[in-house]
């Protein structure tokens, strides 16, 4: 039901997926989250509206730190700009936030942290990320947000935490699930509840 926390039945659970389903993002903990990501775990979670999309965002912002890349994926209407607009909420930045889909980079400095938001759906080549200086972005003492970052794959950081966010029509119009997994990690661990 909406809202309520989804647990994935005994007989849907998959050992060799190395998934996680936390349930609804409303009843979410972030010390889950970290514990998932710091374990090596893929986390599933449900969001049945937008501001539940943002809500998952404020709680990965509030807790993220310096240096710390995250990466969006996901079809255009999915929800990756809300996402980003809650994660902006949780870093303390109460400036207006939107996809900076003509100028590949918006700097935001007024939060706990600066935070550069990146989109590269219009990206040409994986140069223009230099030109942009995305280096100094990804290791510096910021937070990133890459939209479209299955892109630019072969240049972002590793160990950073990847967002995958997909429609489920047969779930709802508003139905989104929100998968997260840290990049490059060896052995992943399979945690089900």
């Amino acid at each position: 039901m909406q809202g309520e926390e989804y647990k994935v039945p005994d007989n849907r659970r998959d050992k060799e997926a190395g998934e996680t389903a936390l349930g609804s993002v409303g009843r979410l903990k972030r010390e889950e989250i970290e514990a998932g990501l710091n374990g090596g775990e893929t986390l599933v979670l449900e969001s049945w509206s937008a501001g539940e999309t943002a809500a998952l965002g404020r709680v990965l912002g509030e807790m993220c730190r310096p240096g710390q890349v995250y990466t969006l994926t996901g079809d255009l209407g999915t929800g990756k700009t809300v996402f980003t607009q809650g994660f902006a909420r949780g870093l303390g930045i109460t400036e207006p936030v939107s996809s900076p889909t003509f100028t590949i980079l918006q700097v935001y400095d007024e939060g706990r942290l600066p935070f550069y938001h990146f989109d590269v759906y219009r990206i040409g080549d994986v140069e223009e990320m230099e030109e942009v200086g995305c280096e100094d972005c990804f290791y510096g003492k910021g937070v990133c947000m890459v939209e479209w970052a299955e892109l630019i794959a072969e240049i972002l950081p590793e160990n950073s935490v990847q967002v995958t966010i997909e429609k489920v029509p047969e779930r709802g119009f508003d139905y989104r699930r929100l998968t997260l997994k840290r990049r490059e990690i060896k052995e992943e661990k399979t945690k089900y509840r």
